[in-house]
């Protein structure tokens, strides 16, 4: 009884706090200047107030201290120390290499949080501490690549942290139930603000936090024993769009640290698609890839081998719809 009411305290307080505080966060925004002025890289047109993610890294924050325990610490520390850099960095800026050295660091505190209660060698301790150190700070940029488009990121957190207290049910873990619910909560009460006609980007504030949140949630997943495929499953899809862009910038010789416009999802907006549309289709490929996931948890060898197939065949599909919109675009320009 007393789990079910964390959770519930827990999910309820975190999208109850964003929903209040947002509209005056939005105009202390405005008045320090933390405004996004459209580039060659944006996605939109309208000079529009960034940081607008500061409610929600606040309430993960509070959630998690509320929880307590071993997991719950590592969340606060990741979100609370990735939000701060990430929030520096709207107000101010950082140079690449102070932000990246920011970033190992909060990588690094978050990991140690995590591996505290491992009963593992020193040796493999420390191992253990680098590669998810690695991991935190790598998905939050991924996530913040990610975060383009009105809505996307925002939604792509609801739908991973919905999936990750699902999996909390399915592999009883409170702790993934209640962070989950919150991620969800949060993310969900900040959409009215950002995801149709956007009065307020999430900000890095926003996509560190949340990106720390979901790279967290992932690693305490697979040390509950839940199999990798249901872990990744929220992830997916922007691990996939990152990587695959990267490396192809990386092979083209092109200087893959500066701003570009060749992820999926923005091919998808230069060949004329609205961000709404844009979104939509990408939360609903993350849906699909959650639930093939979750497969895993059957035990079943041959069901899981086939949701991992399909789930291959979702990315492989992804990636290449660039190529795909453009023969369709340039057959119609024919007709």
């Amino acid at each position: 009884m007393r789990g079910e009411l964390t959770i519930m305290v827990a999910t309820a307080s975190c999208g109850a706090f964003v929903a209040a505080v947002e509209p005056l966060t939005i105009a202390l925004l405005r008045r320090v200047s933390a405004i996004d002025v459209p580039s060659q890289r944006s996605s939109h047109t309208v000079a529009t107030p960034r940081g607008g993610g500061v409610p929600i890294a606040v309430g993960l924050v509070a959630v998690a201290l509320a929880i307590r325990g071993p997991g719950a610490v590592a969340f606060a520390v990741a979100v609370g120390a990735f939000a701060a850099i990430g929030f520096a960095d709207d107000l101010v800026g950082l140079a690449v290499s102070r932000r990246l050295m920011l970033q190992a660091s909060a990588g690094i505190a978050a990991a140690i949080a995590l591996a505290a209660d491992a009963a593992l060698p020193p040796a493999l301790l420390a191992l253990a501490v680098v590669v998810i150190a690695f991991w935190v700070a790598a998905f939050v940029n991924v996530f913040n690549f990610m975060d383009g488009v009105n809505g996307i990121a925002a939604v792509h957190a609801v739908v991973g942290g919905a999936a990750y207290a699902c999996l909390g049910l399915l592999h009883p873990d409170v702790f993934l139930v209640a962070a989950g619910g919150a991620v969800a909560a949060g993310a969900l009460a900040f959409l009215p603000w950002n995801a149709v006609r956007a009065r307020v980007f999430l900000g890095d504030v926003g996509s560190y936090g949340l990106g720390a949140a979901l790279a967290v949630l992932a690693v305490r997943a697979a040390i509950r024993g839940i199999p990798i495929e249901a872990a990744l499953g929220p992830l997916a899809l922007y691990l996939a769009d990152t990587t695959w862009t990267l490396q192809r910038r990386i092979r083209s010789g092109e200087r893959w640290l500066e701003s570009h416009r060749m992820h999926t999802y923005q091919q998808w907006c230069d060949a004329g698609w609205s961000h709404q549309r844009v979104t939509a289709v990408t939360a609903a490929s993350t849906v699909l890839l959650c639930l093939l996931g979750m497969v895993s948890l059957t035990g079943g060898i041959a069901i899981r081998a086939a949701a991992d197939v399909a789930a291959i065949g979702i990315l492989a599909a992804y990636l290449r719809s660039p190529a795909y919109i453009g023969r369709v675009a340039l057959r119609a320009e024919r007709a």
